[in-house]
């Protein structure tokens, strides 16, 4: 069975793909740091018990850098998705053979991984010696709607699996 699994922390679309979830009736998570209300996302009509169907859950972590990442790798299984904003997250999903999107709704592929893992490196390291590098554009709807409609065709594919 499919799990969609949240990186919660700093997740600007976590009500989209609950909504997502619950169409495709396929179980969700919300991992992130013990900081943060993750059921304010959670309606009361929402089951929160495993069984057929769509349930939703939360995995409240310690506070630290990775700690929902881990939790979340913890419990992947290859079916699996995962909304994630962090590409080193993202690697670890697609090493596990499950699926990641990013919160854009760029699907993330096994084959461009390493150069955006390799990108991301040279950034750091600009950035560490006090140079500038350039950050993300604003968050539009279109992102937003583009998250959704790539998320939605990830769950059916997954669940046809």
């Amino acid at each position: 069975m499919t799990t969609l699994y949240i990186d919660a922390d700093a997740c600007p679309v976590t009500r989209e793909a609950l909504e997502c979830a619950r169409r495709a009736k396929v179980p969700c998570v919300l991992a992130g740091n013990s900081t943060q209300n993750l059921s304010r996302h959670i309606r009361h009509s929402d089951p929160t018990e495993p069984r057929d169907g769509f349930w939703v859950s939360t995995l409240q972590v310690g506070i630290g850098a990775d700690a929902a990442d881990f939790a979340i790798v913890e419990r992947l299984q290859p079916q699996d998705v995962v909304v994630t904003q962090d590409i080193g997250l993202a690697s670890i999903v697609l090493g596990r053979g499950a699926r990641a999107i990013g919160v854009r709704g760029h699907e993330y592929n096994p084959l461009t991984i390493d150069s955006m893992m390799f990108i991301r490196h040279e950034e750091k390291k600009v950035r560490r010696a006090g140079g500038r590098t350039k950050g993300p554009a604003a968050f539009e709807d279109d992102d937003r709607e583009r998250f959704r409609a790539n998320l939605t065709r990830m769950l059916q594919e997954a669940k046809r699996t």
